[in-house]
């Protein structure tokens, strides 16, 4: 018997209200039984409708860092895979902060999505007390696009051409002053643990993104930093920065650099990563649409030449796995934050 028929009884003359309020009841049970076989389909609409208009990937930093190119990369593929405008839009500020939380507030339909990082979802959650957003619960995980290691450079002007030669420079020039992303991006926590483990006197001066930054140390305003290798390598092929070190494990392919590690400062290690997150509750075949899409797109020859030229490696995880990379490189930063001491500004 279907709802409709049930409802219009309800009609019928002589109808006592005992038996009236029977017949809701039955009613409701009804549908009650009758939704769950039109949720999946009602899902499945959602999804073969996905996407139905623009798009946007929130960058949370300012543009001119590798964020910015890796975000712009996969706009671009995502537009061209779907049809769909892809739009790339900076909402900077608060060390990712602000960004972060814009996304995890929008509604969950797949058409907001952030470009996340090292900063807003390794460090951000366990070197803030309190954070206007929850890196794990607030936001579905979609991909693990790429992870790039960072370099250290200078300013060419300064007399320096390895890491055991800036030691001796930064300990002869105390207050020699280093750019950031901002407090608690991996360029600063990068800046605190040579500060801890070479014993140096060193200032961190942070900024709304690493793009400014690196341009300050190009002017000579700052005498360092450590950057990922993408958004310096122009800088660096131009002259205008010079590197001194890979802040690697073990030498990178490609990169005529000795490993940090290898001056005297075993484990230093700064790699950053950058993944696709969703707000929560996206429902889950939208974020697995997305997921091979952005996969899609990273396994297409020309974007895997693109990103190699730029130094940065390639991933395309399932949510699953970025969640657990996610929440082991929470637990990295946990100790190195930690062992150096680090602080917010």
């Amino acid at each position: 018997m279907s709802v409709w028929r049930t409802l219009v009884r309800t009609r019928r003359p002589g109808l006592t209200p005992h038996g009236v309020l029977s017949t809701v009841l039955r009613s409701f049970l009804i549908l009650m039984l009758v939704l769950p076989c039109l949720v999946p389909g009602l899902a499945r609409a959602q999804t073969q409708a996905w996407p139905a208009k623009p798009i946007r990937v929130i960058e949370p930093f300012a543009p001119g860092g590798a964020l910015d190119i890796i975000a712009r990369a996969v706009a671009q593929r995502l537009q061209e895979q779907t049809g769909q405008p892809t739009i790339v839009e900076s909402r900077a500020g608060a060390a990712g902060a602000i960004g972060s939380e814009y996304v995890a507030r929008s509604a969950p339909d797949g058409y907001t999505l952030l470009l996340g990082a090292t900063t807003t979802h390794g460090i951000n959650p366990v070197l803030y007390p309190s954070l206007p957003y929850d890196a794990v619960r607030d936001f579905a995980p979609v991909t693990l696009i790429a992870t790039i290691p960072h370099v250290i450079v200078v300013n060419p002007a300064l007399p320096i051409t390895s890491m055991r030669e800036f030691i001796a420079w930064a300990k002869a020039h105390p207050g020699m002053a280093y750019g950031s992303a901002g407090s608690g991006s991996p360029h600063h926590l990068a800046g605190e643990m040579l500060k801890s483990q070479a014993g140096l006197d060193l200032t961190h001066v942070p900024y709304k993104g690493s793009g400014p930054a690196m341009a300050d140390v190009v002017a000579g305003q700052l005498g360092f930093m450590s950057i990922e290798i993408t958004a310096a390598a122009s800088f660096i092929k131009s002259g205008r920065l010079r590197a001194i070190a890979v802040a690697a494990p073990r030498r990178v392919p490609g990169l005529d650099l000795a490993p940090v590690a290898e001056a005297g400062l075993p484990g230093f290690e700064v790699t950053a990563w950058y993944a696709l997150f969703a707000p929560a509750q996206t429902p889950r075949d939208i974020v697995l649409r997305i997921q091979q899409e952005v996969t899609r797109g990273l396994a297409d020859p020309q974007t895997r030449e693109r990103l190699a030229s730029l130094f940065a490696v390639p991933v395309g995880s399932t949510p699953e796995e970025l969640a657990e990379f996610q929440r082991a490189d929470m637990a990295r930063w946990a100790r190195a934050v930690k062992s150096s001491g680090a602080r917010p500004d």
